[in-house]
């Protein structure tokens, strides 16, 4: 990229915002009160445009390599917009203090990197990155620059937990109670109230199609392996493709099992195996699946069922006294009244302006975000390569098995 064209891009994003006056950015990175933070998207597809609104900032620049949702995007303000074709001209803009990565989760690593080392805070779709080797690199790179990162999932901290009929502070309660007993077994299915979109798979057979004219396709792959274009590669359905997501599981396994890490207190913890009941999976489209079960070192479980499979009076958390069912239904007697003398979960930021403006780490930052991500990826490894597989949450390694290793630290592809 030329000198010239990025400082005319720059030039641009400086016209576009004639009307905002630089933050006076005070010691250790925070930012007075009376400032506005202000944030850039990248990619405004469904995700980026619908993801759009969090109280507190100002929406200043948009990217997108398809010219088609660069266009749609500019209903997102009312206000003029740098307009970015290139990631990095974004996230190098001097305007923008917080970056939002709403592109498939191929190029999350690299950008939100990159972000880091521009200074930018994160906030980032799930999954967190497609590999676990990207996930490390992610948790490195902002803890060098000191910057703040959120994922975007909310279930831990806000909201109903799906179709579970609870939010979840009240489990995370029960459960940290000890009055269910130790240890548990957390059950994902459909019956429990989760949905996997199980039928989000790929299609084996692709025929190369003409790239349309508005799509640059070669900065959409970015770091992914070269493959011919075919429209159910891109926007929609890149999920059901390995190189890009991991289907069903990719794309909700972070919002279902975030809040199961928390509930558990396992944060700074990964499980030790992993165990998958599926069909052999094509080698590049993403197939469906029976269960994916993962052990922790003290015998905790996450069972996740596909489709219609398991047991619809299975509970959602089974303990050695006591099961936690839908709405919150739990079987231990007096449970509410014993429950009310212990403590409640300890209070996190879950603001994220908050934490960018104060410097205080969001309640899912990179380091949660990791250890989830990791669940879900340890999942896909093992779908890819048909078998069991033993992980050790140390090193963050699979165990004796060089196959599943190749699969953390992915070769990128030069673009």
């Amino acid at each position: 990229m030329s000198i010239s064209r990025r400082d005319f891009l720059k030039s641009i994003g400086s016209l576009a915002l004639f009307t905002i006056v630089p933050r006076p950015v005070l010691g250790n990175g925070f930012l007075a009160p009376s400032d506005q933070l202000t944030k850039g998207i990248i990619g405004v597809g469904g995700m980026g445009r619908g993801h759009k609104d969090y109280g507190g900032t100002r929406l200043v620049a948009i990217c997108d390599v398809d010219q088609k949702h660069l266009e749609a995007g500019r209903d997102l303000s009312t206000e003029r917009m740098a307009e970015y074709h290139d990631y990095r001209d974004l996230i190098h803009d001097p305007n923008v203090d917080i970056v939002h990565i709403a592109t498939p989760p191929h190029w999350h690593a690299l950008m939100a990197i990159e972000a880091a080392k521009a200074g930018k805070d994160i906030w980032c779709e799930k999954p967190m990155t497609r590999t676990i080797g990207e996930g490390k690199r992610v948790c490195e790179a902002v803890k060098q620059y000191g910057r703040m990162f959120r994922i975007n999932t909310w279930f831990r901290f806000t909201d109903q937990f799906y179709g579970l009929g609870t939010p979840v502070k009240p489990l995370k309660k029960l459960v940290q109670s000890g009055l269910l007993g130790w240890p548990l077994k957390v059950t994902i299915s459909k019956h429990t109230g989760f949905d996997w979109k199980f039928y989000w798979v790929g299609k084996e057979h692709l025929d190369p199609q003409p790239v349309p004219a508005e799509l640059d396709y070669n900065m959409w792959l970015g770091p992914a392996p070269y493959k011919p274009y075919n429209i159910h590669r891109t926007h929609q359905t890149f999920r059901g493709y390995w190189d890009y997501d991991a289907g069903g599981l990719g794309d909700m396994g972070q919002h279902y099992i975030d809040p199961v890490q928390y509930i558990l207190g396992k944060d700074n913890d990964s499980p030790v195996r992993v165990e998958i009941d599926a069909p052999q999976q094509h080698p590049d489209a993403v197939g469906t699946w029976r269960s994916i079960t993962y052990t922790y070192a003290d015998g905790c479980q996450i069972v996740l069922w596909g489709g219609d499979y398991g047991d619809p009076d299975t509970p959602y958390i089974a303990g050695p006294n006591g099961n936690v069912y839908k709405n919150f239904v739990c079987d231990l007697p007096n449970w509410e009244k014993r429950l009310a003398d212990y403590p409640d979960p300890q209070p996190e930021v879950t603001n994220f302006m908050e934490s960018v403006r104060t410097r205080q780490p969001f309640a899912l930052n990179e380091t949660k975000a990791f250890r989830s991500a990791t669940i879900v990826n340890m999942g896909g490894v093992a779908l890819r390569l048909h078998r069991n597989l033993d992980f050790d949450p140390v090193k963050l390694q699979f165990v004796n098995d060089d196959a599943a290793n190749a699969l953390i630290d992915q070769p990128e592809r030069a673009f």
